[in-house]
């Protein structure tokens, strides 16, 4: 009688489990095989860079695909990164509004009606594009929709690849974001 109980509650729980997976990722193994293993690598290097910016600035340059946090009068910690494709880059100053760990993502409307298979919420995991953080942009106090973001795609990163958002690795963004206050100046140039 014990031995029944004990399978039949090992199977309720290996159900369950399985049930929990195919919820999550849709349960083929095709979604499977998109779940990251890994963060993708750490691009950080730091680089002699006179700015002229308070330790801290953020400094994001659409040129060179990089973005650079101000350490020193004379230091900067460099980050490659993917940014918005033809047609989506901007510039200007702006600031971190508001962070999110492993953020839930809302496509904003303007990008849903260019690319109509895209649901109008992206719960918070390892298919969400936004990554395992999320640095909001405010300018003037309001949202700019713009994020600095990770991403599950490392491949992306150094490319043109997004709507305006600033892209880094799950690696690098995980290192930058403790260490980036709500109030952070970011300054992006062409």
């Amino acid at each position: 009688m014990m031995d029944d109980h004990v399978v039949s509650r090992r199977n309720f729980l290996i159900a369950g489990a399985a049930g929990v997976w195919a919820l999550t990722i849709g349960g083929s193994p095709a979604e499977a095989a998109k779940v990251p293993r890994s963060h993708g690598p750490a691009t950080r290097r730091l680089v002699g860079a006179v700015t002229g910016e308070r330790p801290g600035t953020i400094l994001i340059s659409n040129s060179t695909r990089t973005l650079d946090v101000v350490r020193n009068a004379d230091t900067v910690a460099r980050y490659t990164i993917g940014i918005g494709r033809d047609g989506f880059t901007w510039t200007g100053s702006v600031m971190v509004g508001q962070k999110a760990e492993w953020p839930q993502w809302r496509p904003p409307a303007e990008m849903r009606q260019r690319q109509s298979e895209l649901p109008d919420l992206v719960p918070p995991g390892p298919l969400n594009p936004l990554g395992a953080r999320a640095l909001y942009l405010y300018k003037n106090g309001n949202d700019t929709l713009f994020r600095i973001h990770g991403t599950n795609d490392a491949a992306t990163i150094g490319g043109y690849v997004t709507s305006g958002c600033f892209r880094m690795t799950n690696a690098d963004i995980l290192e930058l974001y403790p260490k980036t206050p709500v109030g952070t100046r970011v300054i992006v140039s062409d």
